[in-house]
């Protein structure tokens, strides 16, 4: 039922509120409402920074997240992610990371690392000390190897 017209010559309506029924509810899904939280409520993906090829830095890094070296670094690396050292890279320094993965040059030690993978073309100069280790033919390393192990002195499982 038309109420007025308006300027065009449509008719406008307003919804009888008395016959009107209210809209079913939807079900919820708690695991959409879940993922729809807002992302200070989850826990932030860890970022990536990157060392390009052609750069050469000095000097220690150290904090959380990834790092991929592709470039030339001198100084520690101490960081609660993953250090990937491309190939045709080198670093010259300690390292502490969650996982490591070596195809460019390592000249330093790697201290208590989760996992640590030796790509084709990696090269290691300098002990390591891991919970695992994996090995791809063509790698090279010198210096001494302890993996299989956790910091007490137990076999990991």
């Amino acid at each position: 039922m038309a109420l007025w017209k308006d300027q065009y010559g449509r008719d406008q309506n307003t919804p009888d509120t008395a016959t009107d029924k209210p809209a079913p509810a939807a079900p919820v899904n708690i695991e959409a409402a879940r993922s729809a939280a807002p992302s200070s409520a989850r826990p932030a993906e860890a970022k990536e920074s990157i060392l390009s090829a052609g750069l050469t830095i000095e000097g220690k890094i150290e904090g959380t997240g990834h790092v991929r070296i592709a470039g030339n670094f001198k100084g520690d690396v101490n960081v609660q992610g993953n250090l990937t050292i491309e190939n045709g890279a080198k670093v010259t320094g300690g390292v502490r990371a969650n996982t490591v993965v070596i195809g460019g040059e390592l000249e330093g030690n790697i201290d208590a690392a989760a996992r640590v993978e030796l790509l084709q073309t990696g090269v290691l100069n300098g002990d390591l000390k891991a919970g695992s280790l994996t090995v791809a033919a063509g790698s090279r390393m010198r210096g001494r190897a302890e993996f299989g192990w956790d910091e007490k002195g137990g076999k990991t499982t």
